[in-house]
């Protein structure tokens, strides 16, 4: 039997919405590089705006393709980027800290999204991007999620409003830390265990000094690897609870199984740093276009509908995250 992917009718079906959101994320590069905005807004901002493209015409089905099929690529490729040396690097107070909070975060994102009327998948979407890595876990998680009529809706205001969160978080928490006397390595922890986006980690980070800034992002580095397992875990309560249902999501979705085999070669040192540097391009890129297509599915009608309950639950869960970080780390530094 023929692979679906390798026919001509395949691409062809796909090319013109595929070119159209890849085009809009070199926009958003373009944007992100000349004024600084985040490219991952920039691309969702440009995608709400074509929206009209997504609802007939020839673009339909490769942007479809583009918002799912893309995403996992993107996702999957994140993998290299994981090796077992930077577990080795934290302590181990650094690492139950992390991943604690991670979890911590999740679960309050579960049972705050009832207190404000919101369901407990969408809790997991917004706890789960807080706690984890911004857009690309929302994009991750909502690959798993089951669907409905709001999913694209909820993703986009997801995507944005940690996008927003994050931007803001590498303004203040440099101040932040300044004011509460924090060392190198504390505010490093602190950078890398609560802002959402790797790229605001970074940006927060080497804003204080290059020892902060290295911590921060290896930290940072350390929730991404959580992606994966988290992913799988949902995949598999989602696959339980939905028998007799209709089709059943796969056991352990593909993409997760890219991102650990990427992740276990990475560890061995099998991956060539000229390959990992790749594919960290193409992992970028490929996000960058897949948002772009979740924007284009996106009305801005049905985005305002989300309404400030929503809006309130992604505050709470990043000022949560950031006290439990922050509070753990004082007790770790004093010891």
């Amino acid at each position: 039997m023929a692979v679906p992917v390798l026919t001509k009718p395949f691409w062809q079906a796909r090319l013109p919405g595929l070119a159209v959101a890849a085009l809009v994320a070199v926009t958003a590069q373009f944007l992100s590089e000349h004024y600084g905005a985040p490219a991952m807004l920039m691309a969702i901002l440009l995608g709400i705006a074509l929206h009209f493209l997504s609802e007939e015409g020839k673009t339909v089905v490769g942007i479809e393709f583009a918002a799912k099929g893309v995403l996992r690529l993107g996702v999957g490729l994140l993998g290299v980027r994981i090796s077992l040396e930077m577990f080795l690097g934290l302590g181990a107070e650094t690492l139950a800290l992390v991943l604690g909070a991670l979890v911590a975060t999740i679960c309050f994102g579960l049972l705050a999204a009832r207190g404000f009327g919101q369901s407990r998948a969408f809790g997991f979407l917004t706890g789960g991007a807080v706690a984890i890595c911004g857009a690309s876990a929302a994009m991750a998680i909502a690959a798993v999620l089951p669907r409905h009529d709001k999913s694209e809706r909820d993703l986009v205001f997801t995507v944005v409003g940690v996008t927003v969160l994050s931007t803001m978080a590498m303004i203040v928490y440099p101040i932040l830390a300044g004011r509460l006397g924090l060392d190198a390595q504390a505010t490093g922890i602190f950078f890398g265990g609560t802002i959402h986006d790797v790229a605001q980690v970074v940006g927060a980070g080497f804003s204080v000094s290059e020892e902060t800034g290295e911590f921060a992002t290896l930290v940072k580095l350390i929730r991404v690897t959580a992606l994966a397992p988290v992913v799988l875990i949902a995949a598999l309560l989602i696959r339980a609870q939905g028998a007799g249902t209709g089709p059943r999501p796969p056991l352990v979705p593909g993409f997760v199984l890219a991102f650990l085999a990427l992740a276990a070669l990475n560890s061995l040192g099998l991956i060539p740093a000229p390959v990992i540097e790749f594919a960290n391009g193409v992992s970028r890129w490929a996000l960058l276009t897949a948002i772009a297509a979740v924007g284009m599915k996106t009305s801005i009608p049905g985005l305002l509908k989300v309404g400030g309950p929503a809006i309130s639950l992604l505050v709470v869960e990043t000022v949560f995250l950031a006290l439990l970080v922050l509070g753990g780390g004082q007790v770790i530094a004093l010891f």
